[in-house]
């Protein structure tokens, strides 16, 4: 766990639990509904719905990794640590979890 001080850190942290939490809710959205809508309720729209909610979550998933190697730094996180937030970038969930586990403020 990982305790930040200064207003600069909390701004880094709140910046990178926002794109965790976005992150997280299109990865759902996209598994949870748009998937669903296209290949079960066979849906025509369902192809454009998963293109779309696919783009979005794959900018922000860009953008989680890259927040992850800024954080590694300023936070001296451990390669262990850093490969485990990785890791929850792609399991459902998993940003929830980074992100209460190595972000305290």
């Amino acid at each position: 766990m990982y305790i930040c001080q200064k207003n600069k850190m909390n701004l880094s942290i709140k910046s990178f639990r926002t794109i965790s939490t976005l992150e997280a809710i299109s990865f759902l959205v996209l598994l949870g509904i748009a998937m669903p809508l296209k290949y079960i309720a066979k849906i025509e729209a369902g192809e454009e719905i998963v293109r779309v909610v696919g783009m979005i979550h794959g900018l922000l998933f860009i953008l989680y990794v890259l927040r992850s190697f800024i954080m590694k730094q300023k936070l001296n996180w451990s390669i262990t640590t850093f490969l485990i937030v990785i890791l929850c970038s792609v399991l459902p969930f998993g940003p929830f979890y980074a992100e209460r586990k190595y972000l305290k403020c």
